[in-house]
């Protein structure tokens, strides 16, 4: 959506398509959609992504996989926030809770220059999820 940073509410959609080495996933072809639905007032931003990700399994394999972050900026530059990221297992018939994945982090957003800097830190909620999970994520406007 053009100018979004500027909007109350803003919306979008990303998709991905990825061929994977076996040692990295089972399934040789996956995808993913990713809905962007976020809402913005004064320095509070709430963004929702009820992500479907795709195998080769067709509709049978959607599996439902959603994202939810909660950010505070304390300054322009700075912004801090709670991320949630979820794995349900598929669409059709959610996984056991023991099975499904449910991560929490605490994060740290602030440009330099032109590239975002996001590092923040989390753990799992569930025996499926993973434990102790760092992440850093640079990202370029190519605008």
């Amino acid at each position: 959506m053009p100018s979004a940073q500027s909007r109350q509410f803003f919306y979008g959609v990303n998709f991905e398509f990825s061929h994977n080495a076996s040692h990295w996933d089972t399934k040789a072809f996956t995808a993913e959609l990713r809905p962007i639905i976020g809402w913005r007032t004064g320095r509070l931003e709430l963004i929702l992504n009820p992500i479907l990700d795709y195998t080769s399994q067709g509709v049978a394999g959607l599996d439902f996989a959603p994202a939810t972050r909660l950010a505070y900026r304390i300054t322009p530059a700075w912004s801090v926030a709670a991320e949630e990221y979820d794995d349900f297992g598929p669409l059709r018939r959610f996984s056991p809770t023991a099975q499904q994945s449910h991560q929490l982090f605490a994060v740290l957003d602030h440009p330099i220059g032109r590239t975002d800097i996001e590092a923040g830190a989390g753990f799992g909620l569930t025996a499926g999820s993973d434990g102790l999970v760092l992440k850093l994520i640079l990202s370029r406007d190519l605008n």
